[in-house]
């Protein structure tokens, strides 16, 4: 996996570019980061409450920080 991934989405997320954050969610070979941004944007779209919206950013991206601590390492050697 490509660490690329990771840095787009998190800038994508934090900076709300959610056309790009969907575009991304298509191209990734990670099914796991696919699925977290697929699962954001759905929530943000069509929020039944704000607290899915703000459950769902969360876990997006604790999901990056997790894939970014543990991928980076192994790109290194």
């Amino acid at each position: 996996m490509y660490c690329t991934d990771y840095d787009k989405a998190l800038y994508f997320t934090l900076w709300g570019q959610w056309d790009d954050l969907l575009i991304l969610m298509v191209r990734t070979q990670d099914q796991f980061l696919s699925k977290k941004i697929e699962v954001f944007l759905h929530a943000f779209h069509y929020p039944s409450t704000e607290q899915q919206v703000l459950e769902s950013h969360e876990s997006l991206l604790s999901y990056i920080d997790h894939a970014m601590a543990t991928t980076v390492p192994a790109m290194m050697v």
